[in-house]
């Protein structure tokens, strides 16, 4: 999954191994009393992601500050501010040459939803102030709208807007969302083993080959070995080198960003409108400057056939279902697969089939995806594991040996 700060940037998810934005559409409640009353309530904002894992973000790039609350942290998960700092200093400015060099320092506090380090259930606050502001420096556009920004839709859109730094449309909002994404990130860890990790795949004209990183081994420390938060060190220079240049003109320029989910929980997501690929798109595409999604193959998967594009089931040595490849698609042909029994097989799907159906970014997307993933986590537990399993096509859900009972 790709995303950037950059203009013209993209997103970019490979996965391996119900939630819908609380705006837009009008609710009507009908009252009973002595006189039946209909009233109209319409639930506007769109600073709010999440059903069962909640999020609202809040603060403004000049204000005195931005944050969130998190609502729906489960209770008894050990948390403090070092674990959402390591996230906040990943993504902060002025951390490096090519980045901006607004000087902020990003700590975070959390103020209530936390007792003697564990979480207790309700709700969570987080905080970072801001103190680099220079308000100053945007007087001109009082007046004046930056093209391709976000200045003219405020205006029209609500009457007033925020000058100072673009207020809500500044890409310092992604504050909020890496300090939740890291509060989520350790629910998929300690409860499913899930690793997020995102790396810069390409900087303008600068493209790491799909073979470069081994995705299954990568680390975090090879990510953060170099400024440009590309696994590749070859490759990192030459990112690195063209966005110095363009910086030397006064100029920007865009990227992607890959995001890889290691041991993804099964089951997740939901039909028809609320699959998990149509929220994780969602979530990426709602990043500032952020142009594109992918996810397996994405676009590539055009120049395939449908026969290619098949991700063929196996039964692998632990006993599970999985897929040699991570393409998302492909015609329903001759193929081999797994039955439910898990018994490998040849199939012939019935049917008439179509024969054609025409680098600051990088904690941000692993915050948005790990926020998707432990929302359809929640959701997925709270409906289908109220009641025994059914062992023969459902997984549970085992406690890493790690995971220990808390200490209260």
């Amino acid at each position: 999954m790709a995303s950037s700060f950059l203009p013209h940037a993209s997103t970019h998810l490979l996965i391996l191994g119900a939630s819908r934005l609380d705006g837009g559409l009008g609710k009507l409640a009908v009252g009973s009393s002595t006189r039946s009353r209909r009233r109209l309530q319409v639930n506007a904002g769109g600073s709010t992601y999440g059903n069962h894992f909640r999020v609202s973000t809040f603060g403004e790039s000049h204000g005195g500050g931005v944050g969130c609350v998190i609502d729906g942290c489960p209770p008894r998960l050990p948390l403090s501010e070092a674990d959402m700092q390591l996230d906040l200093d990943r993504r902060r400015p002025g951390q490096n040459r090519i980045t901006t060099d607004r000087k902020e320092t990003d700590t975070c506090k959390i103020s209530s939803g936390v007792s003697q380090g564990l979480t207790t259930g309700t709700p969570i606050h987080v905080f970072v102030p801001n103190a680099g502001q220079r308000g100053q420096d945007y007087k001109e556009l009082f007046s004046a709208y930056r093209p391709s920004h976000a200045d003219l839709t405020y205006d029209f859109k609500y009457g007033i807007r925020s000058v100072e730094g673009g207020g809500r449309s500044s890409a310092r909002e992604t504050i909020a969302r890496v300090a939740a994404g890291a509060v989520a990130k350790k629910i998929l860890k300690q409860f499913a083993g899930t690793e997020v990790l995102a790396y810069v795949s390409q900087v303008h004209k600068v493209v790491l080959p799909q073979d470069a990183v081994d995705h299954e081994s990568l680390t975090l420390d090879q990510i953060e070995s170099n400024i440009a938060r590309c696994p590749d060190p070859e490759y990192a220079e030459k990112m690195i080198d063209a966005i110095e240049t363009v910086r030397a003109k006064g100029d920007s320029v865009g990227g992607v960003v890959t995001c890889i989910v290691r041991n993804a929980p099964t089951g997740l997501g939901s039909p028809v409108f609320d699959k998990l690929e149509a929220e994780l798109a969602k979530a990426a595409l709602s990043l500032p400057a952020t142009k594109g999604f992918e996810i397996g193959s994405g676009f590539a998967g055009t120049y395939l056939t449908g026969s290619e594009h098949n991700d063929e089931f196996y039964m692998a040595g632990d006993g599970r279902i999985r897929t040699r490849t991570n393409r998302s698609g492909g015609i329903q042909k001759r193929q081999n697969t797994v039955t439910r029994e898990r018994q490998e097989m040849e199939l012939m799907a019935p049917g008439r089939q179509e024969p054609c159906v025409a680098p600051r970014a990088v904690p941000v997307v692993e915050a948005m995806v790990a926020l998707v993933l432990v929302d359809q986590l929640m959701a997925q537990f709270a409906q289908n594991y109220m009641f025994p399993i059914n062992q023969q096509l459902q997984e549970s859900f085992e406690l890493p040996p790690r995971h220990e009972p808390a200490n209260v």
